[in-house]
């Protein structure tokens, strides 16, 4: 970043680190002793579909790679697209087994942004709940490397709970690096995984 780019304000892009994704399971258990939400076992990462030959072969390979358990008991990746066009990627396994949801989440980040779609991804969300059935998910943003929690209002109507998610952040602070811009909280209403 040069002299100019700093008078003008702008900065350089944080760079992604997937593995950023490893400090989920550890932190799912400073969630469940500090807010008591415990893992779903389900997973999904969005990214935007691209036309062409090279990307349906690269969301093919995700699609074997993560079925290649299922002639011993694992459970088959959906896919489904929302309302904006983006594609969604679920992943289900055991809610006792994080760290395989997370290894799941970071292949298929992995695999499409080596197949240089990167710039496509756009968050990964690891899906939580409490005794009360209220949903939570920690989404990881791809462009900034950042982790932040969404909350839903149960009930259906798309309206956030808050303080709940703040205190999810003041909870995780020491075990992920939390986007510190509230700006780039941004709702996922409906996505799969939630």
């Amino acid at each position: 970043m040069g002299l100019l780019d700093t008078i003008l304000g702008r900065s350089k892009p944080v760079r992604p680190d997937l593995d950023q994704l490893f400090a989920v399971p550890s932190a799912a258990l400073t969630l469940q002793a500090g807010t008591g939400f415990i893992p779903t076992g389900l997973g999904s990462v969005c990214f935007a579909g691209v036309e062409g030959g090279t990307f349906a072969r690269i969301q093919q390979d995700v699609q074997e790679l993560l079925d290649a358990d299922t002639d011993r008991g694992g459970i088959p990746v959906e896919f489904s697209h929302d309302s904006y066009g983006y594609t969604w990627l679920l992943a289900r396994h055991s809610p006792d087994d994080v760290a395989a949801l997370v290894n799941d989440l970071h292949a298929v980040n992995t695999l499409l942004q080596d197949g240089g779609f990167g710039p496509q991804l756009l968050c990964s969300l690891i899906g939580f709940r409490n005794t009360e059935g209220r949903s939570l998910a920690l989404v990881y943003l791809y462009k900034r490397g950042t982790f932040y929690p969404f909350a839903p209002v149960p009930g259906g109507a798309e309206r956030r709970d808050s303080p709940l998610e703040l205190q999810v952040r003041a909870t995780l602070g020491d075990d992920l690096r939390v986007e510190q811009d509230l700006s780039r909280w941004f709702p996922v209403w409906g996505a799969p995984g939630l």
